[in-house]
């Protein structure tokens, strides 16, 4: 792979996507979902090709779901591109603008932020997401997924790359690295002449390791240990379905709920409701000594199992005397993705939204919220979890700088 020449492609071609009208932004949003659709043979074929490839190689079966596409996964990548047109384009919006004692007009307005890489692990979709937001922000994106789902990968970038060629728009506006191998990612992360900002997904220890050997200014995404806290005041049915919902609709992604905080005073009742309400998806519970005393039948819970996010159908419990004691345990071991509480006191949801440190906050709803096709943003380039330029999904805003424009008259400084 020539990674130079593929920054070189990919400055030529945010150059020319930063000049493009967002009515022809949208044309080749929808000329890509279009395009999905057509070759929807040719894209199951190269996951099924993936897939049987995983599966020799042992990979768990929570993990295939991710990496699995369906004509309906695909028509959903498809329906996100049609989405993301839809939305207003934030180029050229004006933040603020004043003017100055110097009579000079000051502006301050969204622009591209250029060159976008993303390396990212098993899910195919992301491809998709990621050329659809990077277009429509009028960045260009050079991708490197994992060797899972490289042929998913290569096949869905292909097609969006053909599909904007065939229409005139920049093609190299989408590049796939098509080596897997660890030394190219090594490259990819310091190729500072051409990658203004460098996006991974994937694991805890995935991301760990690009932060630490990045030399390209990185934004950290995703790990996810997220916890549902049950208020003492809380509706116990609410919370029994909030909690089925949130460990086991879809337990390998990052929103999936890893941890149960119970406030004492209801654990001996909440609690056996939810181990029968698990029961039939095969959880397997871990809990504290007071988890165990109400559960006997659950396994006690290690120290390394508060901070571990599983991505599979294991769940932690913790029980404690009050919000204060769940805040504190929470902030301790969350990796700032979502976390929730369920409670029907005001005064305690209040307390729970400012002082749990984290990217979403949920009051009486299930953490498998967060995603930005959910947040109404057509898709997501992933969800960060650090605190400078975006924080939460990251949508078409989240893909943008600004500049100032200043306007004037002759003015010098004096």
């Amino acid at each position: 792979m020539d990674l130079i020449q593929m920054g070189k492609n990919a400055q030529i071609a945010a150059n020319q996507i930063s000049q493009l009208s967002t009515v022809k932004k949208n044309q080749a949003l929808q000329v890509m979902a279009e395009a999905l659709l057509e070759h929807s043979d040719e894209i199951l074929q190269a996951n099924e090709t993936d897939m049987n490839h995983a599966t020799e190689n042992g990979v768990e079966s929570v993990m295939l779901d991710r990496l699995k596409l369906t004509r309906e996964r695909i028509e959903a990548m498809s329906d996100g591109l049609l989405q993301i047109a839809t939305l207003a384009d934030p180029i050229g919006e004006e933040i603020k603008g004043w003017k100055t004692e110097d009579d000079l007009k000051i502006s301050q307005v969204r622009v591209p932020i250029g060159v976008i890489g993303m390396i990212f692990e098993a899910r195919p979709n992301v491809t998709v997401d990621a050329a659809g937001l990077t277009f429509k922000s009028g960045n260009a994106v050079i991708l490197r997924g994992g060797k899972e789902a490289l042929h998913s990968n290569v096949v869905l970038a292909g097609i969006m790359r053909k599909a904007l060629s065939e229409h005139e728009f920049p093609k190299n506006a989408i590049q796939m690295v098509d080596d897997p191998s660890h030394d190219i990612a090594n490259q990819l992360m310091q190729l500072t002449d051409y990658l203004d900002v460098l996006i991974p997904r994937g694991s805890a220890k995935f991301i760990k390791m690009v932060i630490q050997n990045a030399k390209v200014p990185v934004i950290e995404t995703g790990a996810g240990n997220c916890h549902v806290y049950v208020d003492e005041s809380a509706d116990l049915q609410k919370a029994v379905d909030i909690v089925v919902n949130a460990k086991t609709q879809r337990p390998s992604v990052c929103n999936a709920m890893e941890k149960l905080v119970v406030n004492s005073a209801i654990a001996s009742e909440f609690l056996p409701r939810v181990e029968k309400a698990l029961n039939p998806y095969n959880v397997d519970l871990r809990g504290d000594e007071r988890a165990v005393a109400i559960l006997p039948n659950i396994n006690s819970a290690t120290d390394d199992d508060w901070g571990t996010e599983y991505n599979d159908y294991i769940m932690a419990i913790k029980v404690v005397d009050d919000i204060d004691s769940a805040i504190e345990h929470i902030n301790k071991y969350n990796t700032k993705h979502s976390e929730a509480i369920i409670t029907n006191n005001y005064q305690h949801s209040q307390q729970f939204t400012n002082q749990i440190d984290a990217a979403v906050v949920y009051v009486n709803a299930s953490t498998r919220f967060t995603d930005g096709f959910k947040f109404g943003f057509g898709a997501e380039i992933g969800i960060s979890t650090q605190k400078l330029h975006a924080r939460g999904p990251m949508g078409l805003e989240a893909l943008t700088s600004t500049k100032y424009i200043v306007n004037g008259d002759g003015q010098i400084r004096k």
